[in-house]
């Protein structure tokens, strides 16, 4: 029996990525008994902080705090995103695997070469996902992967949107996760390897004393935009539609 389709599915290069755009929005999703769901593309074995096995083991127990129902790990090379055929075909075989409606993407801007990149990569993936015929097509290098993305019945997001916390741009809206954020900070803790304090990495990672704070500076100043204590902002392509707009949230004056 196939499992429910995922209502939410946050697509990131790296292990904690999710945890610190939007990981706030998937636990306020789960509160909600949507199904959530999280694809990290890298194992992140270019770290400076620990190793891959760490980060999978926190991957997992950072899940368990997000209540995310799925939570994967593609074999991407870590600070080699790169936007392939084949690397489109693994995303997509996920998103037809976990059929989601939502699809949670990292902003296409940024410092980072592995954010911007997969998200322009996961974009064309779920274009890809949708199509019928995809997998039939010759000159694949991943035959094996290809005849397993055919089988697979084509899928596509009802919509996407962009986690823009890594990049300073004015969102589109932002989710209130005032409730959430304690559970969002336990989350990225949960990455001991990459945020207990250590001699490695020691003037990039702040101390873990200062996490707090700067989550919270942040949160605050998305949740300032829309008068809340706490929020995390997001970005969409597409034109809002409002049937009522005496129902507007968000004070003007």
């Amino acid at each position: 029996m196939s499992t429910p389709a995922l209502d939410v599915l946050a697509l990131a290069a790296h292990r904690d990525d999710v945890e610190q755009t939007c990981g706030g929005t998937l636990i306020k999703m789960a509160q909600r008994g949507l199904r959530t769901g999280i694809l990290d593309l890298t194992q992140g074995e270019m770290g400076t902080r620990g190793t891959s096995d760490d980060r999978a083991r926190e991957a997992a127990d950072a899940a368990k705090i997000l209540k995310a129902s799925f939570r994967s790990a593609l074999d991407i090379p870590d600070g080699r995103v790169e936007n392939s055929w084949d690397n489109r075909l693994k995303i997509a075989r996920v998103i037809r695997e976990q059929r989601p409606r939502v699809l949670i993407l990292p902003y296409w801007r940024g410092r980072h070469p592995d954010h911007y990149t997969a998200s322009t990569l996961g974009y064309e993936a779920a274009f890809l996902a949708g199509l019928r015929k995809l997998g039939n097509t010759p000159g694949s290098s991943t035959g094996t992967l290809a005849e397993a993305v055919a089988k697979l019945a084509p899928h596509r997001p009802f919509k996407i949107i962009y986690a823009s916390l890594y990049y300073d741009v004015r969102p589109s809206f932002v989710v209130d996760i005032t409730d959430q954020f304690e559970a969002r900070l336990q989350a990225l803790l949960a990455y001991k390897s990459q945020y207990s304090d250590q001699n490695d990495g020691s003037g990039l990672f702040p101390q873990e004393k200062e996490i707090r704070t700067r989550l919270e500076s942040m949160a605050s100043f998305y949740g300032l935009l829309a008068g809340v204590k706490y929020a995390e902002p997001f970005v969409q392509k597409e034109v809002g539609l409002v049937d009522d707009i005496t129902a507007i949230p968000v004070s003007s004056i």
